[in-house]
């Protein structure tokens, strides 16, 4: 009787993980639809809302290496290339070197980038968030954002995994 509980525990709990997933993959592909088309008056996609998001931070004010905001946004260098390189052809990003070492390079927004994030975007993003987030109280939104940390936490053990670099 043992043994017919835990197969029925695991299939369960296989069958709510799957469950979960699934709906994380759902909530993935229409945030990046809605929130593409919430920002299309400024032909923003959901990628370069989340780098021009990420260059708005104070500790991100006077630039950021590639690799430190690739880590930061948990992409790769390359798929950030081609984000970076269409905001810098719209003039909301821009290149420098790096007061500390002149053979680096640093991603900062540009003054058009920063007035773009302020004026147009921010208001926007606002208004997508109450919708996005309706229904959901304050203490809601605490165990959301905590479930999700511990979530990524799980993740990034698995990535180093995947890497080598922890473990066993």
């Amino acid at each position: 009787m043992v043994a017919k509980d835990a197969g029925e525990a695991r299939d369960l709990s296989w069958g709510l993980s799957n469950r979960l997933f699934f709906k994380l993959y759902q909530c993935a592909n229409m945030l990046h639809k809605t929130g593409t088309r919430a920002l299309e008056d400024y032909s923003i996609t959901t990628q370069q809302w989340a780098v021009l998001g990420a260059l708005t931070r104070p500790a991100f004010e006077k630039g950021v290496a590639v690799n430190d905001l690739a880590a930061f946004l948990l992409v790769t260098r390359q798929n950030l290339a081609g984000v970076l390189q269409r905001l810098e052809t719209m003039n909301y990003v821009e290149r420098t070197v790096d007061s500390n070492d002149n053979r680096s390079r640093l991603i900062r927004l540009t003054i058009k980038g920063r007035s773009l994030w302020d004026a147009n975007m921010r208001p926007v993003i606002a208004d997508y968030y109450r919708e996005a987030l309706s229904g959901f109280s304050t203490e809601d939104k605490i165990h959301l954002v905590h479930y999700l940390d511990k979530m990524l936490r799980n993740f990034n053990n698995l990535d180093s995994e995947a890497h080598g670099e922890g473990g066993a």
